[in-house]
């Protein structure tokens, strides 16, 4: 199916008794890559490509949309080839409200994700012929469809396959022990300058983590996060020492603090009772709001202690590189009372036409379930204001972005706030041992999050919010 990359038409200057019409603030769109997300289709293993002329006879097996060719030994379109194999690499386990016999079609196979998966299995899509790293090209050329038994699907669908796999490895693993980069440091403590393989990060216990990432590959900026892992299994062993704040951490962290802009967001959310905002008027506000964001982290740039210590064309590349994942964070933590209130009330009252839910594309719905994920997780950490300002410093010192002219010194910063963070949790947090390394693997799920929102379409931008606030808003109000 065709995705149109035009931003929403009409004015947004309509309806005035909105009282948020402007014209959208001089943000600019999003980086794309120069492609069409059509020119970008994995060559996956198994996959044979249907001619024009016989593609239009057929339809996909799963959902019955038209399909592409042949992927994973079944005929299907990209959508469901594209939802099986994130299912599969990220070892997915999904939950059905209904009766476990949801209808699959074109328009409602976004709807229930355990049955979609259920019928990719049922149907024969064979799971073995994705690579493990999730990468295009595979390891098994067969293309036929797989015939598996019932208790092997029940097996996938409940997750114990998954985890008989990792048992697997973590008997028969390959890393190696003995090297630096794989072995808690003396006092069981993270060390930042760490290294660590993807499956070692899996192997290393932390269950909750692992059924949520494995098939992730950690970010080159968050190599020292596999030490987490033996730190939080190892801390809840150890009683709670009282402690005291190390005073030079206690002075960077007023430092960053006060280098904030707490104020509520200045962008009118309010909106009289019974207008209906339009597509592209919710669009206008979302680009003034991330307008006010974005200055907002300019002038939290030239409040940063150590803002003399690095160049203005290092300041530079590092706001291009992370102005999407500084955005995100602040709207889940000190500006989520706004964001989750007042714009989930204007959300609200947008009603998408049947067209917009029709193409919504999977890559929106894949952002969408984590972005729901991660709001939760910040919504039960709670995270203090002081929290907040080292995980926006330690994301923001990134020393793997390209054409800094001081990678070095950023690497000692990004320390410095990692140890500063981690003193204040373990002195202001002392029942919550794990605190400090459920925060810090916070940081590339952001990351995470903030690329692939770049790869969706900006006319879905919309929908995707109304989506993640109301689903937000309303599981909260239930607790």
């Amino acid at each position: 199916m065709e995705r149109d990359e035009r931003p929403p038409s009409g004015g947004a200057g309509g309806g005035g008794s909105a009282g948020f019409l402007e014209p959208p603030a001089a943000l600019p769109p999003p980086p794309r890559n120069g492609f069409c997300q059509d020119d970008l289709a994995e060559l996956d293993p198994g996959t044979i490509s249907v001619p024009d002329d016989r593609a239009e006879q057929r339809t996909c097996l799963i959902c019955g949309d038209r399909a592409t060719g042949l992927h994973y030994g079944i005929i299907s379109c990209e959508g469901c080839k594209g939802f099986f194999k994130r299912s599969i690499c990220n070892k997915r386990v999904y939950r059905c409200s209904r009766d476990k016999n949801c209808v699959m079609s074109r328009k409602q196979r976004n709807r229930c994700q355990y049955c979609r998966l259920l019928k990719c299995l049922q149907m024969g899509m064979n799971r073995k012929a994705i690579r493990e790293d999730g990468m295009p090209g595979g390891r098994n050329k067969s293309i036929g469809p797989v015939q598996i038994s019932e208790e092997e699907i029940e097996r996938i669908m409940s997750g114990q396959e998954f985890e008989e796999e990792a048992n697997h490895w973590s008997n028969h693993g390959d890393s190696d022990h003995s090297s630096p980069g794989n072995r808690a440091s003396e006092s069981n403590q993270p060390s930042p300058g760490s290294t660590m393989s993807s499956r070692s990060v899996e192997l290393n216990g932390f269950m909750a983590f692992r059924e949520q990432y494995m098939g992730m590959s950690v970010p080159p900026h968050y190599q020292y996060i596999p030490h987490l892992f033996s730190y939080s299994a190892h801390s809840p062993l150890l009683p709670p020492q009282a402690r005291s704040l190390d005073p030079q951490s206690y002075s960077l962290i007023h430092q960053l603090v006060s280098a904030e802009d707490l104020e509520p967001l200045g962008t009118p959310m309010l909106i009289e009772d019974g207008y209906a905002v339009t597509q592209a008027e919710l669009f206008a506000l979302l680009c003034r709001l991330a307008d006010e964001l974005l200055f907002r982290q300019i002038a939290w740039i030239k409040k940063l202690p150590f803002f003399c210590e690095l160049s203005i064309k290092d300041y530079t590349c590092l706001l291009s590189s992370t102005w999407q994942e500084l955005i995100l964070l602040s709207s889940l933590t000190v500006y989520s009372k706004q964001i989750f209130g007042e714009l989930a009330d204007v959300t609200a009252k947008y009603s998408p036409s049947d067209e917009e839910l029709h193409r919504f594309s999977d890559e929106g719905m894949e952002v969408i379930e984590r972005l729901i994920y991660l709001y939760h997780k910040f919504h039960q950490l709670k995270v203090s204001n002081e929290e907040y300002a080292c995980m926006k410093a330690i994301n923001f010192l990134n020393q793997d972005v390209r054409g800094l002219t001081s990678a070095s010194q950023l690497e000692q910063l990004n320390k410095r706030y990692w140890y500063i963070c981690q003193d204040f949790t373990e002195y202001k947090y002392t029942h919550q041992p794990n605190r400090f390394p459920d925060l810090m693997m916070c940081l590339p799920e952001i990351r995470y999050i903030a690329g692939k929102m770049v790869n969706v379409p900006l006319e879905q931008l919309p929908l995707l919010f109304k989506v993640v606030l109301h689903s937000c808003k309303t599981s909260v109000s239930k607790e």
